[in-house]
């Protein structure tokens, strides 16, 4: 018998507004998406907590027995600069600012992307698929669309025609907005010409002659809505109708709005079940923004380097930090916050080391079950993940009751009671003990040590391809070796 099928699962869907119990359309498997970056610069440290929040997600599921297909893309379109349907593109703007072709651009951020989420201990996703893998797949929708009535061609662009399918569908119901209201507050922007509707959006765009990023279509020279790769890729890998789809706070209008739009056109089925929002997170108490410089990067939050921290915080504490907050509340980043976070995230770890050294006793006068399942409740309660955190430290108070002889445990509770710790803690909320990261971190130097020294001795063999091989290879993963007249040392960029 699976977990799941005694552990009832509630989850807050945005399109009801409600709390539901969690029913996956196949009994034992669920199909989720989540929508990934866009990798035209450094992921930052709210779109982490989107991520951290759905990774929380997906151990969850897993934990409770289902077998999980989870699809996050990768947008290496850049798309339009404030997501309109006017202006340049993210990934070709900064291109053309580095000199450096588009991939380029996708290549680096998506490393760097990849970087830090393994930092953080996420659980990588089970498909990855990529925007300009899946030009074909947009084309086709595009084309059905249009051949169900719901789109239109416009001087070698195709817009959805928002009107038309509100007569048949209900477009904002997933915001909650009303379309006669939308309508009337939509300011006219530049190049809206070529539109019947200001709401109307973009499935695929007519290419500017200077226009980096182009691929051929029916209609011409273009590249496809930014909308639209999350409908060609969710459906594609998970069908036209799965169970959950998650993203930031952020995403819920347009992006996802135009989505239920874009399948409901394209197949007259609504495609998800549950949708789920990871809410923001500021930075003392203002909006986190790169044009304001309040702003913090994950690197310059691990390695102190910032003029917002007092000192430097690993990639552990500060998603604990993120965890102590339930998904779809705003959270405050601070110094003062996270050094808080820091103290309990210290103290949770070693309570969980002192239990080894707690001895077993004839009788328990703790009831390790209902802890337990109180730590089910939490998260079966939309991941509640800070009452979790809250019955891990009533858990701490048990350990420190035990370690005074003024609570006992049996042999088996005791064994229950440390088990469940370490998987409510490293399984579910994804946690490592500082023990564990410089573990990993004295493996890491040993591999990339050995590397260097059979990069040496390929260089005293004057065999400069195995030479270049090594360093480059080592480079991609972030790894840059620096020759000095010492030896050759490294850092992890």
């Amino acid at each position: 018998m699976q977990l799941y099928q005694n552990q009832p699962l509630k989850i807050y869907n945005s399109l009801s507004g409600e709390k539901e119990l969690f029913k996956p359309i196949h009994e034992g498997h669920v199909g989720m998406y989540v929508c990934g970056p866009t990798v035209y610069s450094n992921v930052h440290l709210g779109n982490c907590r989107t991520f951290i929040s759905f990774d929380l997600v997906y151990r969850y599921l897993k934990h409770l027995g289902y077998k999980v297909r989870y699809v996050r893309n990768i947008t290496d379109v850049g798309h339009i600069v404030d997501d309109e349907d006017e202006g340049e593109d993210k990934i070709a703007k900064k291109a053309r600012v580095e000199q450096i072709e588009p991939m380029e651009v996708v290549q680096k951020y998506s490393v760097d992307f990849h970087q830090i989420m393994e930092l953080f201990n996420n659980y990588p996703p089970s498909i990855e698929p990529t925007a300009t893998g899946h030009i074909i797949e947009q084309i086709e929708i595009i084309k059905q669309i249009i051949d169900n009535g719901f789109a239109y061609v416009s001087n070698g662009s195709v817009y959805f025609d928002v009107a038309k399918f509100n007569e048949a569908h209900n477009y904002g119901k997933l915001s909650g907005r009303n379309i006669e209201d939308m309508i009337s507050n939509t300011r006219d922007l530049d190049g809206q010409s070529d539109k019947l509707n200001s709401l109307d959006f973009a499935l695929w765009k007519n290419a500017e002659p200077q226009h980096i990023m182009r691929w051929p279509s029916p209609w011409g020279d273009g590249f496809p809505g930014w909308h639209l790769e999350c409908t060609a890729m969710s459906t594609k890998y998970l069908g036209k109708h799965f169970d959950i789809h998650g993203g930031g706070m952020d995403l819920k209008f347009p992006h996802h709005e135009c989505e239920i739009a874009q399948n409901e056109a394209c197949t007259g089925e609504t495609p998800v079940n549950y949708w789920m929002h990871a809410n923001m997170l500021t930075l003392n108490g203002k909006k986190m923004a790169k044009s304001t410089g309040n702003n913090i990067l994950p690197r310059e939050l691990f390695t102190g380097n910032n003029s917002v921290l007092s000192k430097a915080f690993s990639p552990s504490v500060a998603r604990f930090f993120i965890l102590q907050a339930h998904y779809r509340s705003i959270l405050d980043f601070s110094d003062e916050a996270i050094l808080a976070s820091e103290k309990g995230f210290n103290r949770l770890m070693e309570a969980i080391d002192s239990l080894d050294n707690v001895e077993a006793s004839a009788s328990s006068s703790l009831n390790i079950s209902d802890w337990k399942q109180s730590c089910y409740d939490a998260m079966n309660d939309d991941f509640n993940s800070p009452i979790l955190i809250a019955q891990l430290f009533e858990g701490v108070r048990y350990i420190n009751l035990l370690r005074e002889g003024k609570e006992t445990l049996t042999a088996s509770d005791l064994e229950l009671f440390r088990k469940s710790l370490h998987t409510f803690v490293f399984d579910v909320l994804g946690l490592q003990s500082e023990k564990e990261t410089a573990a990993n971190s004295n493996k890491l130097e040993g591999v990339v040590n050995m590397l260097i020294g059979m990069r040496d001795e390929a260089r005293a063999n004057k065999d400069w391809s195995l030479s270049d091989e090594i360093r480059d290879k080592l480079l991609a993963l972030g790894i840059q070796l620096k020759d000095g007249k010492e030896g050759t040392s490294f850092t992890i960029q």
